[in-house]
């Protein structure tokens, strides 16, 4: 309700204070020259008193009914002399019965006989306001959850391809907002592994109406490599069509590498406890063949008087005796090889090192007539434990020469490759081979041997593999009978 600033009589006000009384609203008036003030019948109701219950009062008013955060809003108002343009002002006034409550107070002025006159009216819009407020902490909440979870929105439509992104996907991005991204240059902050993935997800969405949620590598524009689910739903019309994709992008950086470290980590026990598993048996197993053996021996060698006897039982305590100790050296190699994982590493030539090998087993190639092909030049230096990487290459390179094939030259290949910021040892040979199907979980097993070979001992390969596992690398083989075997060592 506006009120003209032209002089009206008494009567006018008092007819018109009626009209809003009966609208449930109330009018208040401050007279600033004679400080008298008037409130309506309407003012007293719509607080929930009833009329004159309450003093009539600039203290009542300002100490008892307006909230206390308020009164610098409504002293504002009062104070500023161009209240004919002012807009409604919104307070808290105390009602009787129901606590404190949102109204819309207009303010205006007018001069008459009496002096400069300050009026308004108040409107109960507590219901609205409440409303208004809800829905604002609604919005806060939700957009505190978005920043949370890292988490923005995106939408395609169809037939124009046009891309919509959220504030919090830039943020994600590292972008200003008032970028514009399309398609293909939103699919390039992607990792490039994972480039096509995201394209032909995007594009199965768009023809075929698949959804999709994945978990890829990205780079956002300040060069970070994060951790991202993608995910998007299509939305289809009533022949079944896509009109558009909407979906989610959400940084989840920090718990995929968490999840990945666990991996790793439950990867290594694993790995270690098989190792534990292997050196149980190896302890509870091998050494108490090997002791038992040994009482027997000796026990039968007390018994026995005739010279002749005791002299073979003898060998025999000296053969088992050698045997122990060949186990116990095998244990010791075991234990060494996590005591020295602490131990620096330098920087290797793989040349030089395999050179050395050939040099020190040459009659053993030269005997077998063994054709050796290296090539090194993709990595030709490592950081690496050098008694390790020497081992390593002496196991390899030994196996392939114990287990070449009788009806062909022996041909050993060994070379380096670099593929995604891995290194790879890799080991050929045209041997014997090995048949996986029916030995490929015991290869790396110890004192595990597959063929009637005398020298096996089923030790290197054992040793090797905990070698390389034990400076986070990896060791698979593909073998096939009578063609040959294939090592890849993943070092780094």
């Amino acid at each position: 309700m506006s009120f003209s600033e032209d002089k009206f009589s008494d009567d006018s006000r008092l007819h018109l204070a009626q009209i809003i009384d009966n609208i449930n609203a109330g009018i208040w008036e401050y007279n600033i020259n004679t400080r008298a003030i008037k409130w309506s019948a309407g003012f007293y109701s719509i607080l929930g008193y009833d009329t004159n219950e309450i003093e009539c009062s600039n203290h009542i008013f300002f100490e008892h009914l307006l909230y206390h955060q308020d009164k610098a809003v409504f002293l504002h108002a009062l104070n500023d002399q161009n209240t004919s343009l002012a807009k409604p002002i919104q307070i808290r006034l105390l009602t009787k019965s129901s606590g404190y409550h949102w109204f819309e107070s207009t303010i205006k002025r007018q001069y008459d006989t009496s002096g400069q006159i300050i009026y308004g009216s108040i409107i109960n819009i507590n219901q609205y306001k409440q409303a208004e407020l809800q829905a604002s902490r609604n919005d806060q909440h939700y957009g505190d959850t978005i920043r949370i979870a890292k988490l923005g929105s995106w939408e395609i439509d169809a037939a124009t391809l046009n891309l919509t992104l959220s504030k919090q996907i830039y943020d994600i991005f590292e972008l200003q907002a008032e970028i514009k991204l399309s398609i293909e240059e939103t699919v390039s902050f992607f990792e490039p592994p994972y480039r096509p993935v995201i394209q032909n997800a995007i594009n199965n969405a768009l023809e075929f109406c698949q959804p999709y949620d994945l978990e890829l590598l990205f780079r956002t524009a300040k060069n970070h490599v994060i951790w991202v689910r993608a995910k998007g739903v299509p939305i289809i019309n009533e022949y079944g069509r896509c009109v558009t994709i909407r979906g989610i992008l959400q940084d989840i950086d920090s718990n995929k590498r968490k999840g990945l470290s666990l991996e790793s980590s439950l990867n290594l026990l694993t790995d270690q406890n098989r190792r534990l598993q292997n050196f149980a048996y190896i302890v509870s197993h091998n050494l108490r063949s090997h002791t038992g053996n040994l009482q027997f021996m000796v026990n039968l060698y007390e018994d026995t008087e005739l010279a002749e006897d005791r002299t073979e039982i003898f060998a025999h305590i000296k053969s088992i005796s050698s045997s122990l100790n060949a186990t116990i050296e095998h244990l010791n190699e075991i234990v060494k090889i996590q005591t020295e994982i602490t131990n620096e590493r330098s920087i290797i030539s793989f040349e030089a090192i395999f050179n050395n090998i050939q040099s020190a087993i040459k009659s053993n190639i030269e005997a077998l007539n063994a054709r050796i092909e290296y090539d090194f030049s993709q990595c030709p230096q490592i950081s690496y434990i050098p008694a390790y990487m020497e081992s390593i290459l002496q196991n390899l390179l030994t196996n392939a020469l114990k287990y070449s094939h009788l009806d062909r030259q022996p041909l050993i290949r060994c070379y380096t490759m670099k593929e995604r910021n891995h290194t790879y040892l890799i080991f050929e040979d045209n041997g014997i081979g090995i048949d996986l199907d029916r030995y490929g979980d015991k290869v790396f097993g110890m004192y595990k041997t597959f063929h009637q070979n005398p020298d096996a001992k089923g030790i290197g390969l054992f040793i090797t593999r905990n070698q390389i596992e034990a400076l986070g690398g990896t060791i698979k083989i593909e073998s096939t009978v009578n063609i040959g075997t294939k090592f890849t060592i993943k070092l780094v």
